[in-house]
């Protein structure tokens, strides 16, 4: 076996490593992120494009028509996820868009985050492509939400770089029945003030 060709063939393959992990950096630094102004406290997601890109748009193009303003986080389990985005402090649902199509699979084959801790995925129904405004926030690794061959899971779009703190105060509040659900609502409405596009 030629040294020399090992040698060279190994260089590159780190050359190609350290580009790709440069791009990587690149496009996290580039990431669009929306501040959330709640209640309790602020925080900030920063959104993938290049993983989801159909779920970023929808969900951006939400924030820019002030949607979250005034919702309320209406569904907050400790040790799984708090959930928000559909519904006004009266737990009137909010008037939606059309749906967008699901992509937790294509955003994974891509690179894109798994449903752990701090990850920004869309809620949405049985049925896989009827995400719409709502979002939750994964307060734990949660396997069991990812996508696999032979389940659809949930798309992760984005995570949660600062304010994760407020997001832990969030599911650690008293929770009971309120509005039309029968359990996991704060006792004490948890609002979004405002989400602003920041980057």
């Amino acid at each position: 076996m030629n040294h020399s060709k090992c040698s060279t063939g190994r260089r590159m393959w780190l050359a190609l490593a350290a580009l790709s992990l440069v791009a990587s950096q690149a496009c996290a630094q580039n990431a669009p992120k929306v501040k959330f102004s709640t209640s309790v406290g602020d925080f900030v997601v920063e959104v993938y494009p290049d993983k989801a890109p159909k779920t970023v748009e929808n969900f951006l193009q939400y924030v820019r028509d002030k949607h979250y303003d005034g919702t309320v986080f209406h569904r907050v389990i400790d040790n799984f996820m708090v959930q928000g985005g559909g519904y006004d402090a009266g737990y009137t649902e909010k008037k939606t868009r059309a749906p967008v199509p699901h992509e937790g699979r294509e955003a994974l084959a891509k690179g894109g985050d798994k449903n752990v801790a701090s990850t920004l995925a869309m809620a949405r129904t049985n049925d896989p492509n009827s995400a719409s405004a709502q979002f939750f926030i994964n307060v734990k690794d949660n396997d069991f939400l990812n996508p696999t061959p032979s389940a659809f899971g949930y798309t992760v779009f984005g995570k949660v770089v600062s304010g994760m703190d407020v997001v832990n105060k969030i599911k650690a509040t008293p929770t009971g029945p309120g509005g039309p659900f029968p359990g996991d609502v704060p006792k004490t409405p948890i609002l979004v003030n405002s989400a602003t596009l920041i980057k």
